[in-house]
């Protein structure tokens, strides 16, 4: 399951959305490449008890190869892992998963704040936080903490967020957001972030 030893420093993009979020986060998949020089963490809030077949619909879609986070699995470039239901996802500083279960509601599940701020503390400035259409503010905390050590956080723009609580409460945090964008201008955008990383060169 491990394969090859992964790189020790490359981009890790986490993608994190609620309302809406299969369909934006679908898009990016379907036009990233499959030799993507990073590792990509989807997030999208789901009710635990319920059986989720989101590896499979990415799976289909997406270029890259997708599979369901097991505890303690590397990230790797070029791979999607997607957070299961009833479970949060914590990133080691060995760029490996750590999943923990879920409590009762709230807070919002998986929860893309304790993503983030795990992300911004084991990877540091290779660390990329998407930020996509949903309710609440989950993922502004985490966001910001990525941006305060040294990463790049995205935000979708209202006109092409479904609903665009979780953007806006990130934008809202001062100067924590590098770039909001359109959805259909999030694939370029990460293109672009990956491949001028010093960490994918």
């Amino acid at each position: 399951m491990d394969g090859p030893t992964p790189p020790s420093r490359f981009p890790v993009v986490g993608l994190a959305g609620s309302v809406g979020g299969l369909r934006a986060i679908t898009a990016v998949l379907e036009a990233l490449p499959e030799d993507l020089p990073a590792a990509v963490v989807v997030l999208i809030h789901q009710e635990p008890e319920r059986e989720s077949q989101l590896t499979e619909i990415l799976a289909r879609r997406s270029r890259m190869p997708v599979t369901t986070a097991q505890d303690g699995a590397p990230l790797r470039p070029g791979h999607v892992l997607v957070i299961p239901p009833g479970r949060h996802l914590l990133v080691t500083p060995e760029r490996r998963t750590a999943l923990v279960v879920s409590g009762v509601f709230p807070p919002n599940r998986p929860s893309a704040d304790l993503l983030f701020a795990t992300l911004a503390t084991a990877v540091g400035p290779d660390a990329i936080a998407v930020v996509l259409t949903g309710h609440g503010h989950d993922g502004a905390t985490g966001a910001t903490a990525v941006h305060v050590l040294g990463g790049t956080v995205v935000a979708t723009d209202e006109a092409t967020s479904e609903v665009f609580a979780m953007p806006e409460a990130t934008i809202d945090r001062d100067h924590a957001v590098d770039h909001v964008v359109a959805d259909t201008d999030l694939p370029a955008l990460l293109e672009r972030l990956v491949e001028e990383h010093p960490a994918a060169s």
